[in-house]
């Protein structure tokens, strides 16, 4: 059975982590340290047992404050009474993002060409100066670092030269793929295809059924991408904001 948009918002938390997190009334408050907003955003538990109070509203941003992140929830489907709460109390919409998934025994048939790319754990330094160019901060990386596992780093060179860099671990079985980041004289050559169809073969090896990702809707050809990969939209995410400062 195909994994739905609730199965991949749990890939998401076990293979990108925040520090920690602790339950605030209905809430799900996560403390990131510079690590995106993927493991900052405050969610709330679902299914929810009834509709957020303006109080228990409060009690999120107090504790957000607390730990001096910005005002940041992340809407999920089922979320639509939440999403216009924020919505009347001043969040603004941002990033929203695309889910998809798909059998890993479909996307690994194709081998990338020799010596393209390769897993490797720890990531090497010209992986780092690839994240980093690519907006991937320190903060990012340190995901990757606390991530359980199975987990591996991608790298991808073309022309004998270091081209891309990703992350992939796995949690219950489905892969997930982040971090992908070609480097701009690379792109539109194919290198983000051997990635994933890299990503894939190490996942099947590893047992697991299914390989994701989670892409920004701004992002129309890694969307692309990952369409011509067969890989299914299952669903979407976004996040609200107090003040649209990153």
């Amino acid at each position: 059975m195909r994994p739905d948009s609730r199965h991949i918002y749990d890939v998401i938390e076990g293979t990108w982590p925040p520090v920690s997190t602790h339950i605030t009334g209905p809430w799900t408050i996560r403390k990131g340290q510079g690590g995106g907003s993927r493991v900052s955003a405050a969610t709330v538990i679902q299914p929810a047992r009834q509709p957020v109070t303006a109080d228990e509203l409060a009690q999120a941003e107090n504790a957000m404050h607390a730990l001096g992140q910005p005002l940041l929830f992340m809407i999920r489907e089922g979320d639509a009474a939440l999403d216009d709460m924020l919505a009347e109390h001043g969040y603004e919409v941002f990033d929203p993002v695309n889910l998809y998934v798909t059998p890993v025994a479909e996307m690994a048939t194709i081998r990338p060409p020799p010596v393209t790319c390769f897993t490797v754990w720890e990531p090497l330094e010209i992986m780092r100066d690839i994240w980093n160019a690519g907006g991937i901060s320190a903060g990012r990386q340190a995901v990757m670092q606390r991530a359980p596992g199975p987990k591996t780093a991608l790298f991808g060179r073309s022309n004998n030269r270091p081209a891309a860099a990703g992350f992939i671990a796995i949690h219950k079985g489905i892969a997930m793929v982040h971090a992908l980041e070609v480097l701009p004289r690379h792109r539109r050559a194919g290198m983000g295809r051997y990635m994933m169809r890299q990503a894939a073969f190490w996942a099947m090896d590893r047992g697991a059924t299914h390989i994701s990702c989670v892409c920004r809707q701004e992002n129309a050809g890694a969307n692309r991408l990952y369409a011509s990969l067969g890989m299914a939209l299952v669903g979407q995410y976004h996040y609200r904001k107090k003040g649209m400062t990153t």
